[in-house]
Order: structure tokens, then C-alpha cells, then sequence
């Protein structure tokens, strides 16, 4: 079975990418499985860039094909703030709840149809030269909420009420998650040439 390797040390990010590439019938590890991966430094100013960037940097370091993703928030009412630095909001040291923080105190005194925002997912696969062979991009809109709402999913998931549902990401099961957020949109629009490429015996 061919191994695909998810650019990630992030356990949830890891479990949750593992779960929507499973259609594709590969085996599937992260970067918490080999010691040896590059530590990339997300340099880019797009979702695009960066995901580009820490396909082809591990696919190069490790061998083997590579999935990659960059994601984030854009906030209209923070004119696509936080964006690329969703991760690191608050500060190089940031975590989950510091990066909530700072969104909600970015947010005070907004009216909640002024606190509109998406999900946005670049997706880049790369084969073991470097070389990007696929890439998609989707997005997921809904609001900020001003106060988290459930434990379940990870980073700013509390804080994002999904149009569909009147609930936030973190209140939303693993299934439903996997049908409608930006990462299963993108992932979902990958699988299909990932597939193929198998079906072609290039990736193996």
C-alpha cells in the first residue's frame, strides 16, 4: 500500500487529515512518526504558499510523497485577520485559547452580523522529488461567536458557529465536521487525482 505522509506534528490536525484521505486507500503516518522531518518556517503571505512550502520541504527531507495543508481564519470585521498567522495570533509562543483571546478582545462592541468570517484550506501533494502534483483549496463561512462553545475539535473550532447548523465547530461531531468544514471540502477535491495517481502506478 502506497504510504502518504501528512505534513504535521499537530495530533488533532493529524487524526483529523488521517480520517478524510482514508477514501484513498494509502497508509498514512505524520511528522510525529519520523524524527528526521524539516522544520519549516511558514514564510509565505497565502494559504497557498505556505502549504506548498511544507509539502515540497518534507517530501524532499523524508523520501516519501507528502500532503500538506495551510489553513485559517478570515475575519470580515478584521479585514481577513488573522489569516496566514492564524496559528501564531497571539505571539510565537501562542496556544489555542491565547489565539481566542485575542480574536474576542479584537472583537468587542461587534455586532454579531458584522462578525462574519471563513475557514479557508490549501492542500498541496507532493511527490517524493519535491515536485507539487496536486492542490485545492476550499472554504467554510460562518460567524464568531462571543463566547466558545464546546470542547470538541481544536484552535479557534469553539469560537466558529457554522451557518448550517447553528452550532460551532466545537460542538459539532467528528462526522458532521467531515462533511462540512474547509479541511473536508479541500481534502475531498484532492482525493480524486490522489487516486488516480495511484490507479497510474506513479504514486507508490
Amino acid at each position: 500500500m502506497p504510504l502518504l505522509v501528512i505534513a504535521t506534528a499537530n495530533r488533532k490536525k493529524g487524526v483529523e487529515l488521517a480520517r478524510l484521505f482514508a477514501p484513498a486507500r494509502v497508509a498514512l503516518k505524520t511528522l510525529a512518526d519520523f524524527p528526521n522531518a524539516a522544520v519549516v518556517d511558514e514564510t509565505g503571505d497565502t494559504f497557498a504558499a505556505n502549504a506548498a512550502l511544507k509539502a515540497v520541504t518534507q517530501a524532499k527531507q523524508l523520501g516519501h510523497w507528502v500532503v500538506a495543508d495551510d489553513s485559517g481564519l478570515m475575519v470580515d470585521a478584521l479585514d481577513g485577520a488573522p489569516g496566514v498567522l492564524s496559528a501564531r495570533y497571539s505571539g510565537p509562543d501562542a496556544t489555542d485559547e491565547a489565539n481566542n483571546r485575542k480574536l474576542l478582545s479584537a472583537l468587542a462592541g461587534v455586532a454579531p452580523e458584522q462578525r462574519t468570517a471563513r475557514f479557508v484550506c490549501h492542500i498541496c501533494l507532493a511527490d517524493p522529488t519535491g515536485t507539487i502534483r496536486a492542490e485545492s483549496e476550499a472554504s467554510c463561512r460562518g460567524r464568531i461567536l462571543p463566547a466558545g462553545h464546546g470542547a470538541g475539535g481544536f484552535g479557534y473550532d469553539p469560537l466558529f458557529e457554522i451557518a448550517e447548523y447553528h452550532r460551532s465547530f466545537g460542538e459539532l461531531s467528528a462526522l458532521v465536521k467531515s462533511f462540512l468544514s474547509h479541511r473536508a471540502r479541500a481534502a475531498a477535491r484532492l482525493v480524486p487525482g490522489l487516486i488516480e495517481l495511484a490507479d497510474r502506478g506513479e504514486f507508490r
